[in-house]
């Protein structure tokens, strides 16, 4: 039977084409070379079947990479990392302020801010140039949960509120000139059309096109901790606890992985897996 006439399960529940070059795509942005990219995808196309979920064929190429490079494994599954990240959403709020200050923003976090008719408390607020930006962050721990245009238009209410006050504010040093909203999943058609109707910016995992999170992520080498295939869940929520959030950060502060008891032989390979995927 062709691939090409497989059907998959989506993590949503729709039925889809299986894509070749979509697995193609994700194994190639881990950075292995070509060699391994092919004989990964061989193997996962010759074990297909009739609805097969997208969850067990991203577990079968995640188990591959990982007995070839761990860090390969480590960008494989960002995806999963970001879920990982729950079950609240504050590591991920502060993952999104870590990001924007790697882009030259000054950042806080889960500060309240004054409207003209009611408080609000904003997730980041981001300063860059005399230029002040507030940002929702809407995280779901579970796939297949999208944003629908309700959170944009929530968003956009609160803003023009924020915004309202700003203005008629003479003690504000900066311009208030932005809104965003950011979703560690994705967004609804409407919600995407009335975000760029209403000049909100909207930020998900694959949007805006070739600048979505995963793009940035890649492109700075900003990596959750949650990604390491080295580090336990309970290691990374203790880390996730004490700020940690980026592994770039656990290289600066090393001395944590001491405090969890990790041997000097296996905090070496975290740190080897955490430095080549953030210099890869």
């Amino acid at each position: 039977m062709k691939s090409t006439s497989i059907e998959i399960i989506k993590s949503s529940g729709e039925k889809a084409k299986f894509s070749l070059e979509k697995l193609e795509a994700s194994l190639k942005r881990t950075g292995a070379d070509h060699q391994t990219v092919n004989q990964i995808v061989h193997k996962v196309t010759d074990e297909l079947y009739q609805g097969i979920s997208t969850k067990e064929i991203y577990n079968r190429a995640f188990s591959l990479l990982k007995k070839k490079k761990s860090h390969f494994a480590s960008k494989y599954k960002l995806k999963k990392a970001i879920y990982e990240l729950g079950p609240t959403g504050f590591p991920f709020e502060r993952f999104i302020s870590a990001i924007l200050q790697y882009s030259g923003y000054k950042t806080e976090v889960g500060k309240i801010l004054q409207g003209k008719c009611v408080t609000h408390e904003i997730d980041v607020i981001a300063q860059k140039n005399n230029k002040t930006t507030v940002i929702e962050c809407k995280f779901h721990n579970e796939e297949g949960l999208n944003c629908n245009v309700k959170i944009p238009l929530y968003i956009n209410s609160r803003y023009n509120d924020i915004k309202a006050h700003w203005s008629a504010n003479d003690k504000t040093k900066t311009t208030l000139t932005k809104g965003w909203v950011v979703t560690n999943t994705r967004f609804t058609t409407d919600a995407i059309q009335y975000g760029n109707c209403i000049n909100l910016y909207l930020l998900s995992w694959d949007y805006p096109k070739n600048d979505g999170l995963k793009d940035r992520i890649d492109r700075l080498g900003l990596y959750p901790v949650t990604v390491s295939t080295l580090l336990t869940k309970r290691e990374k929520q203790f880390l996730l606890s004490r700020d940690v959030v980026l592994c770039r950060t656990l290289i600066g502060d090393a001395f944590y992985l001491d405090h969890l008891g990790v041997s000097e032989t296996r905090k070496e390979k975290i740190l080897n897996e955490i430095k080549m995927l953030c210099n890869h």
